[in-house]
């Protein structure tokens, strides 16, 4: 019995240690604090996936629609230090002495909006990025324009907006177009994760071939505080870097 037990106490431990798990964790937590939010006034919607112009999909963690404007949120449950600026085309994340990079969430919710943007078809829309970490992570990141909040602070973020910028009109269809509009078969949702491995691998093919991935201008070798770095000839209207 006490073999048993501890085989079972292992497994488990197994299981929430796993990222995919503690990524549904995480989610989870946000959905219960979402639902706190008055729903007169706030219309949450979870997990949204829609199809963008180009062909490819855009999924979006939280969407809250209301008369203060279109909340997009995109949460994330890493641990440790993260670090980063606004404009950056990456964090870093640092877990005592290991250093992670993870694509500025910054930069990826500006994608997810302006696909919303495309999506609904209406320039007068006003949308509200967020991104929201779990207290699990330490952030020290440089001063923001946009909000970068811990998740226990995600719903008095939302409720800070106070100036009415949608009609009830707007607002329910706005609602309405993604409650029916938006992608749900599972084969749309393989699509989905395939066109992010496509994405990535060919970013990192031309970045490999000195090309930068993000205007197409030519890497050149910089100098940095860290040392050694691939950095866009085009800076500073450009400032994508690659780590040697």
């Amino acid at each position: 019995m006490t073999y048993l037990f501890a085989t079972i106490l292992l497994i488990l431990v197994i299981i929430l240690r796993s990222p995919k798990i503690k990524g549904m964790i995480g989610e989870s937590s946000v959905r219960h604090k979402l639902g706190k939010l008055n729903p007169k006034e706030y219309t949450v919607m979870h997990d949204i996936m829609i199809q963008r112009p180009d062909g490819k999909t855009s999924q979006i963690d939280h969407v809250v629609v209301s008369r203060y404007g279109v909340f997009v949120i995109e949460t994330k449950n890493y641990t440790g230090w993260i670090v980063g600026g606004e404009k950056s085309e990456y964090w870093t994340q640092v877990i005592y002495k290991r250093k992670e990079r993870l694509y500025n969430p910054i930069r990826q919710n500006y994608g997810h909006v302006k696909a919303l943007e495309s999506f609904l078809e209406d320039e007068t829309i006003p949308f509200i990025s967020i991104i929201a970490f779990s207290t699990r992570a330490d952030l020290k990141l440089e001063p923001m324009s946009i909000d970068v909040v811990y998740t226990t602070r995600l719903v008095s973020t939302i409720q800070k907006y106070k100036n009415v910028r949608l009609s009830e009109d707007q607002k329910d269809r706005v609602h309405k177009a993604l409650s029916v509009k938006t992608l749900h078969t599972r084969e749309e949702r393989k699509k989905h994760v395939a066109d992010i491995k496509g994405n990535l691998k060919e970013k990192a093919a031309l970045a490999s071939a000195g090309i930068c991935p993000r205007c197409n201008g030519k890497l050149v070798e910089r100098r940095g505080k860290s040392g050694m770095f691939m950095g866009c000839s085009s800076y500073p209207r450009c400032r994508f870097t690659k780590v040697n």
